[in-house]
């Protein structure tokens, strides 16, 4: 796997808000960081894809940047998205970056390229509890509800969903080509949820892009509400 300097090889299964009931409908969100740049991470690559088949999984790949020294620059990949791993790590009791990384439901990490550690993850975790997420007519609606005590971020996320392959020209994967699936290609803070029942105004999305809404707690917390169109 690939590591930035004194980062721990341990994967790191880090608990979020209590277990609830799940509000009907709301997937699993499985985040992968990830980079052409990464010779490790193909084989994470093709575990979102056959997550992505699943229909109660919310699937996103953000495409890091600290790879691109290496020869190959990321044709997906944006700063906003390595500051929001980067802002995981924390909580999620790593010393950094690295990939391929998946987080699932904000609440727990493992290395992205072994499918049956990822199953185990996502069995693990509890699932998303609320508020209810919805996205219709323009804007998105946040039910009421129980809020962590610090409060929320409300993410705007604007993905395609259809698999996509990238030829590599440069770098560890000269040569190859590699697919992808869910790449994000906008992230956006909206707002904060604290409780009481909100709405934002989420433009219609173009170029065939779909759009998912996160409700999480600050600083890399637990995703405790999501809805998609």
């Amino acid at each position: 796997m690939k590591r930035l300097a004194m980062i721990s090889a341990s994967v790191v299964l880090a608990t979020g808000l209590g277990a609830g009931a799940a509000v009907a409908g709301s997937p699993t969100v499985v985040e992968l960081f990830t980079s052409q740049g990464c010779s490790s991470c193909p084989p994470a690559n093709a575990n979102l894809i056959t997550l992505s088949d699943r229909p109660d999984m919310l699937t996103l790949s953000f495409a890091v940047t600290y790879w691109d020294y290496l020869g190959w620059k990321d044709s997906f990949g944006q700063e906003a998205y390595t500051d929001r791993q980067r802002i995981y790590e924390p909580a999620l009791g790593e010393q950094g970056p690295f990939t391929p990384q998946m987080v699932v439901n904000g609440a727990g990490t493992v290395v992205g390229n072994r499918i049956e550690q990822v199953d185990e993850l996502i069995a693990r975790l509890p699932r998303i509890s609320g508020p209810a997420v919805s996205l219709a007519g323009g804007k998105v609606s946040i039910a009421a509800g129980a809020a962590p005590g610090a409060g929320t971020d409300v993410w705007l996320v604007r993905y395609d969903p259809k698999v996509v392959e990238v030829p590599v020209a440069r770098g560890e994967n000269t040569g190859r080509t590699l697919p992808h699936t869910h790449v994000v290609h906008d992230l956006q803070r909206l707002g904060t949820w604290t409780g009481a029942a909100a709405s934002f105004a989420v433009p219609q999305a173009s170029g065939g892009l779909k759009t998912a809404v996160l409700v999480q707690g600050k600083s890399g917390g637990q995703i405790v509400g999501v809805g998609t169109d």
